[in-house]
């Protein structure tokens, strides 16, 4: 055990995107952390490693322009020294206008910051029970199943789950480039690898798709409430034959430059690791046996000789029913010495969990030196997020990923999408400032990040 300086210690249950982010805005402010991950010893249905902040779906972590939502979020979460987009912007693979990243590099640069810091002890144990506070509980979607009935034992039958699901992955290399060709939507650019249908080639693609077998679900999976940010693409087929083409399949703003013309369907490939030897299928999350995801995937032209090296799988996800289990600050109101942070408040999306990863921190750091809690200016994407979370407005609470539609709105109308981004963005920016100057001296204080060369356990 590392020496405790004297000031409370707090344990981090979970070492995902939310809990590795929040043991680092808390050793940086020279609070002691446990940071307690069960992986490797008890792993989930989707992880593969028992490395910090595994990225088990989609590996981007969306738009990273100032004049989207998202870019909005990163760029407040840059304000606030974030460990976890500076590892990303460190192994970030080709994607675009998106922040994609290489998984492993991304993992392993955060595992070594933490892992490396005299005032994170790093415990590989499962928690079966809510612990002793303070505490962080930051066990994500794929919270274990004794700490899962802990926490509903502790809210009540306020407690919520959904779906999720994982795309596969394939090899550079088994790619039939000569039926396929790279481009990005309305603009120059090749980062994406596009495989085009005619029309003959998806009907017999989107007949399969819907016929084919899926993968059994365990009991406790045996819920058809979809989130639908992240439908299984077979459930997405099933809406309608033409659904999937106005959907990640759309064609528009992409020329085939053989026919120079734009194709049926367009089934996009993105980077999955820095070398470019693998492709992700954008949008193919899916819960279809894996030898028919095989067969179904290879009708796509371009991967008819496809290589896949990971197949896609289907794992629950739970989360609580915010407004009426957390306070403001992200406690449970029935223990008010525990935090939620990460997917599991009701938040979706990978930065949207670092995000509340940080506010957890934050307000246990606050906590326990006796401080008051900070408000998280409206204006922002953050306190924005925090807003939804404390909205009981809506008779079934939903997860929620940063949207315009959840700021404040602008004083003036303005029509164009990314003009109407910046300013809200300006506005966060100013807001944001004026946050950090108030805050008291230990929360102020913005990590510096220096990342160890070391090996991590």
């Amino acid at each position: 055990m590392k020496k405790d300086p004297g000031i409370r210690r707090i344990t981090v249950v979970g070492a995902g995107l939310a809990g590795s982010e929040a043991a680092w805005q808390l050793c940086k402010r020279g609070i002691p952390v446990t940071l307690i991950e069960m992986r490797p010893q008890r792993t989930t249905p989707a992880h593969r490693t028992g490395g910090f902040a595994e990225l088990v779906c989609s590996n981007s972590l969306g738009a990273d322009e100032i004049t989207s939502p998202g870019g909005i979020l990163k760029a407040e979460l840059d304000m606030m020294g974030s460990l976890i987009l500076y590892c990303a912007r460190r192994s970030r693979v080709p994607a675009g206008k998106a922040l994609a990243v290489d998984r492993d590099s991304f993992s392993e640069c955060i595992t070594g910051a933490l892992a490396s810091d005299p005032l994170v002890t790093v415990e590989r144990k499962e928690i079966q029970e809510i612990p002793e506070g303070p505490a962080i509980i930051a066990t994500g979607p794929l919270t274990s199943d004794p700490l899962a009935r802990s926490l509903s034992r502790t809210v009540g039958e306020n407690f919520l789950s959904f779906f999720d699901a994982v795309s596969p992955v394939v090899t550079a290399e088994s790619i039939d480039m000569t039926r396929a060709f790279r481009g990005s939507r309305w603009g120059p650019g090749d980062d994406y690898i596009n495989c085009p249908m005619t029309r003959e080639e998806y009907e017999a693609f989107h007949a399969a798709l819907v016929s084919a077998e899926r993968a059994p679900r365990h009991d406790f999976e045996k819920d058809d409430r979809y989130f639908e940010g992240c439908l299984p693409v077979e459930v997405i087929a099933s809406r309608g034959v033409d659904t999937l083409r106005f959907g990640p399949l759309r064609p528009v703003g992409l020329k085939d430059p053989v026919s120079g013309e734009e194709p049926w369907a367009v089934v996009q490939l993105r980077q999955e690791n820095t070398a470019g030897t693998l492709y992700n299928l954008v949008g193919f999350q899916t819960n279809l046996r894996w030898p028919e995801q095989e067969r179904v995937f290879r009708m796509i032209p371009a991967l008819s000789g496809a290589e896949f090296v990971r197949l896609g799988v289907m794992h629950r996800n739970i989360y609580v029913d915010a407004p009426r289990v957390l306070d403001p600050f992200l406690r449970l109101k029935a223990r008010n010495d525990i935090f939620l942070a990460g997917q599991i408040t009701g938040v979706e999306g990978y930065v949207e969990s670092t995000a509340m990863g940080l506010v957890a921190a934050l307000n246990a750091a606050a906590m326990v030196s006796g401080l008051e809690f900070s408000v998280w200016p409206r204006e922002t994407a953050v306190g924005s997020l925090l807003a939804h979370l404390s909205d009981r407005q809506p008779r079934s609470f939903q997860p929620m990923n940063t949207n315009l539609g959840i700021f404040p709105p602008l004083a003036e109308r303005i029509k164009k999408r990314p003009e109407r981004c910046g300013k809200y963005a300006s506005r966060s920016s100013e807001s944001m400032k004026k946050f950090i100057e108030e805050l008291p001296p230990l929360l102020r204080k913005i990590p510096t990040i220096q990342i160890s060369s070391e090996n991590y356990d």
